[in-house]
């Protein structure tokens, strides 16, 4: 891991999702998802002001960058607290590390789980009530399958046959324990995982006495207090238009926030056009095992959590427009800003109360 902490510049701080394997320092953040492998929207954060006191913190861990602000007179000791909870959230739920808990789990060499994971599992089983099952955290199998996960595609994956392997309501945490309904299921946290991380890493700051602060981890928000300016945490949504390019460039919009999570999920200037002209990403629905369509190509949710927002950016994305409109109607106490083809070529956008 690495990091850099320095006095918070008066700027504009630009955040941007990038495809797999493509890494840029700064604050340019790359992001894995579980359920659906494209990048986020283009965000622009505004943080840094006026007021005394205040520091940013840079750098690079879990394949891809952070940046927190946080006002913070001693800072002795803060990049270790940071690493530390980096490294327990990657021995304990990444699918990347070979070592950790997550991948012993799915090996079945234990059924030991810890705190992260049980929480993620329920935060993740949740979302997968709401959605009927669309998303899903055991779906491992199958984008494993199909080259979603790190792994070669197979050259003609039998999807029916792992289908068996799929479903949230197999698999239960008792006494931290995790039992499945057949030792073949495996699960992958991606789709929760980061946003869980800058939630804990806002309690950490918070058990240092930090009362303002702004975690960004891959893209995922956590804020709290105000900003340097005196002021609620700023976040600027880009306007959906084909050319606007340059993050920040031209916004569409500036969501004011304190006290919740952000994030986002799929990416408007990523898509291809289908054959009725639509533009469209690609997802596979943990329903069927299969490649479906979308017509929300980007979710940006502001929940009470960043991982519970981070999830439900997920499943929003996956189940569409008009499924998404009647859940959000359900949900007053999540906030969204969807971005969808609009059937003529072109974008639109739908916005929650």
């Amino acid at each position: 891991m690495t990091a850099k902490i320095g006095l918070c510049p008066n700027s504009i701080i630009s955040l941007h999702q990038e495809p797999k394997r493509q890494i840029y320092f700064h604050i340019n953040t790359m992001k894995h998802k579980i359920l659906l492998l494209i990048p986020a929207l283009f965000i622009t954060l505004t943080s840094c002001g006026k007021r005394d006191g205040y520091v940013t913190i840079d750098g690079f861990a879990q394949g891809t960058t952070y940046h927190f602000v946080l006002q913070a007179s001693d800072t002795t000791g803060l990049q270790r607290s940071i690493d530390s909870v980096f490294s327990a959230v990657d021995n304990s739920m990444s699918v990347y590390n070979p070592t950790s808990l997550i991948n012993k789990v799915n090996a079945n060499e234990t059924d030991s789980v810890d705190a992260y994971i049980a929480a993620c599992i329920e935060i993740a089983r949740r979302i997968s009530e709401i959605s009927d099952g669309a998303y899903d955290i055991t779906i491992k199998p199958i984008t494993q399958a199909i080259g979603y996960a790190g792994k070669e595609a197979e050259e003609s994956p039998d999807i029916d046959s792992l289908l068996q392997y799929v479903g949230y309501d197999k698999i239960k945490v008792r006494d931290g324990r995790l039992a499945k309904a057949d030792p073949a299921m495996q699960i992958d946290l991606n789709s929760v995982a980061k946003g869980y991380t800058s939630d804990l890493m806002g309690e950490m700051f918070e058990k240092r006495g930090v009362t303002n602060y702004m975690v960004e981890i891959g893209g995922e928000i956590f804020c709290r207090g105000d900003n340097p300016r005196g002021k609620a945490w700023v976040v600027g949504i880009d306007r959906p238009i084909d050319g606007n390019m340059i993050p920040g460039n031209d916004l569409q919009t500036r969501l004011s926030i304190s006290g919740v999570g952000l994030a986002t999920s799929g990416n408007y200037r990523k898509y291809y056009i289908d054959d009725t002209g639509r533009k469209v990403t690609h997802i596979v629905n943990a329903r069927t095992g299969k490649s479906g369509y979308s017509d929300i190509l980007s979710a940006t949710v502001i929940a009470e959590s960043c991982a519970e927002a981070d999830a439900a950016a997920t499943m929003l994305t996956i189940i569409g427009l008009e499924r998404a409109k009647k859940i959000l109607a359900s949900r007053p106490d999540w906030m969204a800003y969807l971005v969808f083809d609009d059937g003529n070529g072109g974008f639109a956008t739908y916005v929650t109360e």
